[in-house]
């Protein structure tokens, strides 16, 4: 297989400790995250060549990112050191009735002001096979929007196969473009769309037509919503969406649907207790999605496969998902027993 490149912005996540409110106590944990580069870590932990493509300052805090995502397998060569500073976000994690909470501060962050031309995209696909990217990425600044459309047209110049997760983030569309503008330009050039429901309505426009079909027939809602996706973006080859129902901030159900040209897919439910960090859970299920589309190409087993990844990432504390292939297929033989192995 060739390179599974990753385009966006790692940040410095600063978590309360624990289930608490930020400063209730005079810490904070920190670690690394962003959706792109939690993409780019779990690619690499099923064994892909994974490679992330960022901007960032000469700063210490860049540096331990940088070291971090090597630490993990990634392939940081063609990250660019500008002027700016490193985003941050700050968590506070739920518990029961009260919702996880993120607070951005990315404001003049260094992969705010990438611009078209600054990145050798003809080097960066040289012997890549796929792209990824999302939604946040271009939500950043104009600027990182205008080298997202580069990036995308690179590479399918490149014959590289483009995934998007279009992963709406509304705290962060504030420089003068809808989400809508700029994501159906880049859907518009991709290959595989993955998303939930709401990112589908926010970034796109896009709702159910019958929507007697919400409370009657679950599948078939999605299956109809993917349906309008596929008929708009004829260039989408495959359209996954995830499912999440928030019973509490510690219970979530979660399965995803799948259409693609073979046809509809569901995968299996799962009942999700004691969550300890859901943070990056998307991103899990999307690079399960990209493995499972090139190691099995099998639709209904990426899917599953994707669903069971993201499932697993809620028992790993930070942003990233550190299950292994074996790990993940031990959960789908299983039927998520959770049992001790020896």
């Amino acid at each position: 297989m060739g390179k599974f490149v990753n385009f966006g912005e790692i940040m410095l996540r600063l978590k309360a400790p624990g289930r608490e409110r930020l400063f209730q106590s005079p810490s904070l944990e920190a670690s690394f995250g962003g959706a792109e580069a939690n993409v780019a870590v779990s690619l690499s932990k099923f064994g892909l060549d994974s490679v992330f493509v960022t901007a960032l300052p000469s700063f210490p805090s860049a540096d331990s990112a940088l070291s971090v995502l090597k630490g993990h397998g990634v392939n940081v060569s063609f990250v660019k050191r500008i002027p700016g500073r490193m985003g941050v976000y700050y968590l506070e994690s739920g518990a029961a009735q009260r919702p996880s909470v993120v607070f951005y501060d990315r404001d003049g962050s260094s992969f705010s002001s990438v611009t078209p031309g600054l990145f050798n995209w003809t080097e960066i696909f040289s012997g890549a096979e796929w792209f990824h990217i999302s939604g946040v990425s271009p939500a950043v600044s104009e600027s990182a929007a205008l080298t997202c459309i580069e990036a995308v047209k690179e590479a399918k110049k490149a014959g590289v196969t483009v995934s998007i997760d279009l992963n709406f983030r509304k705290k962060l569309w504030k420089y003068g473009k809808k989400a809508s503008e700029i994501m159906d330009v880049l859907v518009s050039l991709g290959d595989i769309l993955i998303a939930n429901e709401e990112d589908i309505q926010l970034s796109l426009g896009i709702y159910p037509e019958d929507s007697s079909m919400v409370k009657e027939d679950e599948a078939g809602k999605f299956q109809e919503l993917c349906s309008i996706v596929r008929k708009k973006y004829r260039n989408i080859s495959a359209v996954a969406v995830t499912d999440r129902v928030s019973h509490s901030a510690d219970w979530n159900g979660w399965a995803s649907f799948l259409l693609n040209d073979e046809g509809f897919f569901c995968s299996g439910r799962y009942e999700i207790n004691d969550i300890v960090d859901r943070m990056g859970a998307g991103d899990a299920f999307a690079a399960g999605f990209i493995f499972g589309l090139k190691e099995f190409r099998d639709s209904k087993k990426a899917l599953d496969f994707a669903a069971a990844s993201s499932c697993l990432k809620h028992s790993f504390a930070g942003d990233f998902n550190l299950a292994s292939q074996t790990e993940v297929e031990d959960l789908l033989a299983s039927g998520g027993s959770g049992r001790i192995k020896r």
